[in-house]
């Protein structure tokens, strides 16, 4: 198992589940793999295997009990590696380590999923053991702490401190949650865990912890603004030890639908002040519910967020947002056992020892994992610069993957000219909505200029085609608005993602109010809206209408600065 021609014998238990069933199947494509998916029911292991059809691993299913003569059956199995992908691991009481015992008695390397910060913390009593026989045992391998750690250590590149680290998984409500994850949540909501707040060692109570954040990775469409819950992750203590000058250590999980989400917050509150000892008897209740309450966009995504100071003592923001697409989101806290099992075949194994899967995976193996996948992420530098243009602030880092002529466009203040056609509704409800707004009358063909007025809260464009003037303000959107662009006609405000794909620029609405009232989406108008480059000029395309009126407006041309 040294050289890249190695073969592995790989252990998953727990590999008909959630968790386990993931790691099969994104590894399952690797010849050289035999993938024994165990657990404790043969049925249920046979049951999986079979559906894998286009495996090129070799797929073996077995009974497993990870409660029995471990030794015995780790002796008959003969694994390379054991993935403990079974859990809840908050709740393996005194014999907690077992298995990780049996393995370096064995010989054989382990891998866990582990999501609960002590049974990560307390892996590290093993490392004299796996070092003297040359075997790697990692905890904590999934999301949280490996991707976190790995994104921290991009953020603070050049911070010569870092004083917080927040962060939080949305996960999409179609994900789908296995059993022993809910197990685990129902545990520890309510109950005292440890964590860093504002430079002193603390304690917090997981569900009764709220902060509101928008995932939105450059260039993409964001989540919606997202309820974020404090969580007892590893990242709570792996991330203080190696970021020890930290002074807050925040991680979150925002399940939605929030309705949902609220709910169990409440039932964590009882806990929380004495009223219920646990949640736990509630597991069964809280598993049912989360898989059949389910509404919303099928999207899910991962926010880290740094604060710290450079080496002239300036503060810094930096954050990394992960936008993650259908079913290939619930992949992702997989992704670290198939990227640590990859490199092994490719004998490039992790160093013996047994602790906190912190050090061994960084970004950029994660990136080869997303890539074919509808994953995207990117970095966005969130230090507040009035001065900074709003179109570059709301796309964050995909901006500079724009043509020069969109930039150009939107970072220089002043007037820009050119030619355009305007179409207008002709129904009596589509002229009175384009008067209201004050959109120009219908012209094949008509002069336009626009002037950009910059200030400190965002932009005034002025629009004149021919002799008739129309104006908007645009802002970067705040609250539940944030990362999307605003414009205000009047009475009206249009919440729009900005998505940058393929060299153009389109707006997406996402949100809409009148008054400051917001409004639903299924009343909103229809607004087909980007910006492009056509012949080396700067074109764009404007068209709004509504399903009960039709078309509204339609203008499209093109502009140049003017010098």
């Amino acid at each position: 198992m040294h050289g890249s021609n190695s073969a592995m014998r790989l252990l998953v238990v727990g590999g008909y589940g959630i968790f386990g069933g993931r790691i099969v199947q994104l590894l399952e494509n690797e010849p050289r793999l035999t993938l024994i998916v165990a657990g404790r029911s043969l049925a249920r292991a046979e049951a999986w295997c079979k559906t894998r059809t286009d495996a090129a691993a070799k797929l073996v299913s077995i009974a497993f009990d990870r409660d029995g003569d471990l030794l015995a059956q780790l002796s008959s199995l003969k694994p390379d590696c054991v993935v403990d992908a079974s859990g809840p691991f908050q709740a393996y009481g005194a014999g907690r380590y077992r298995l990780i015992e049996a393995c370096i008695a064995q010989g054989i390397h382990y891998l866990d999923l582990a999501d609960g910060s002590d049974f990560v913390a307390g892996v590290s009593a093993y490392d004299d053991a796996a070092r003297k026989a040359g075997l790697f045992v990692l905890s904590g391998v999934s999301s949280f702490p490996v991707l976190t750690a790995a994104v921290v250590r991009r953020l603070s590149a050049g911070m010569a401190r870092v004083d917080t680290i927040q962060g939080g998984i949305a996960p999409s409500p179609f994900a789908g949650v296995g059993e022993n994850v809910i197990r685990a949540i129902a545990g520890y909501a309510g109950q005292p865990v440890d964590l860093k707040r504002d430079g002193c060692q603390a304690q917090g109570h997981p569900l009764t912890e709220q902060m509101r954040y928008t995932i939105a990775a450059p260039g993409k469409v964001p989540l919606n603004s997202t309820l974020f819950s404090l969580v007892d992750v590893p990242d709570l203590r792996a991330l203080a030890d190696l970021w020890p000058q930290a002074k807050t250590i925040w991680m979150g999980a925002g399940p939605v639908p929030e309705i949902q989400h609220r709910a169990l917050i409440g039932l964590a509150w009882l806990v929380r002040i004495g009223l219920v000892r646990s949640l736990s008897s509630l597991a069964p209740l809280m598993h049912w519910a989360s898989n059949r309450l389910r509404w919303g966009e099928h999207r899910g995504g991962i926010f880290v967020a740094v604060e710290g100071v450079d080496k002239a003592g300036e503060a810094i923001k930096r954050s990394w947002h992960l936008l993650a697409e259908g079913d290939d989101g619930p992949l992702i806290p997989a992704m670290a056992v198939e990227a640590l099992v990859r490199k092994t075949l490719e004998g490039q194994a992790p160093a013996p020892g047994a602790r906190a899967a912190v050090r061994d995976l960084e970004l950029d193996d994660y990136q080869a994992l997303f890539a074919g996948k509808a994953i995207y992420a990117g970095f966005r530098g969130d230090t507040a610069d009035v001065e900074k243009p709003v179109y570059p602030q709301v796309v964050g880092g995909a901006w500079q993957d724009l043509p020069e002529e969109i930039r150009a466009m939107h970072e220089r203040v002043g007037t820009a000219e050119g030619r355009a056609s305007v179409e207008r509704g002709a129904g009596i409800i589509s002229r009175l909505s384009g008067w209201l707004v004050g959109f120009p009358p219908a012209s094949a063909d008509v002069p336009v200029q626009v002037r950009f007025d910059s200030g400190k809260d965002g932009e005034t464009w002025t629009r004149t085609f021919g002799a008739h003037t129309f104006s908007s303000r645009q802002f970067v959107g705040k609250g539940r608005s944030q990362r999307l662009l605003c414009e205000r006609f009047g009475p009206l405000n249009f919440a729009m993602a900005l998505v940058a794909e393929q060299g153009r620029l389109s707006l997406v609405l996402r949100r809409w109010s009148f008054l400051g009232l917001p409004l639903p989406m299924w009343l909103c108008p229809r607004s087909k809206s980007y910006e492009g480059v056509e012949d080396g000029r700067f074109r764009f395309h404007v068209e709004i209408s509504h399903p009960l009126t039709g078309l509204i407006v339609r203008y499209r041309g093109w502009l140049v600065p003017n010098a």
